[in-house]
């Protein structure tokens, strides 16, 4: 089972270019990362009308995976499974799970993203151990947005 960490924050703070950023360190040191995004948009369409898949869907297929020679796409219900379901039912022979969003799972370490005067998530939800930002906040842990270098190695000491 892969150890779990999920960047949270507020919309537009900069949650996944963060967390791109330190993906990108930690694949560098050759570590295997599976990221899972959480959104709010419902009916994302990726395939559409005439293609197989699409066929496959509207018979009823449970799960439809589409796959290429250089990559693939599972496409599946979701009946609002939590994070650390997801990790193990999908990415258990990775190195770890980075998640974005789902700041109000339980038992999930978190980052929180924030830039400006928003609100800090930290007194309103559990699990966070680090936060990213740009303005001057006391507590530990506490990381420029800019330090992604920094942050994948306290992630690396930390989980890894």
């Amino acid at each position: 089972m892969p150890p779990i960490i999920t960047f949270i924050g507020w919309h537009d703070c900069g949650k996944t270019t963060l967390a791109s950023s330190v993906v990108n360190h930690l694949k560098r040191k050759g570590y295997t990362v599976a990221v899972i995004k959480s959104t709010k948009d419902t009916g994302l369409v990726l395939d559409q009308e005439g293609t197989d898949t699409f066929s496959y869907r509207q018979a009823g297929a449970d799960a439809v995976t589409l796959i290429a020679p250089d990559q693939m796409v599972m496409m599946t219900h979701n009946p609002d499974k939590q994070l650390t379901t997801l990790a193990h039912r999908y990415f258990a022979d990775v190195d770890l799970v980075v998640g974005e969003g789902f700041k109000d799972e339980r038992k999930i370490a978190k980052i929180e993203v924030t830039r400006g005067e928003t609100e800090l998530l930290r007194d309103r939800v559990t699990g966070v151990i680090a936060i990213a930002t740009d303005r001057d906040i006391s507590g530990d842990y506490i990381f420029r947005l800019d330090e992604s270098q920094e942050l994948a190695e306290f992630i690396e000491k930390r989980f890894l």
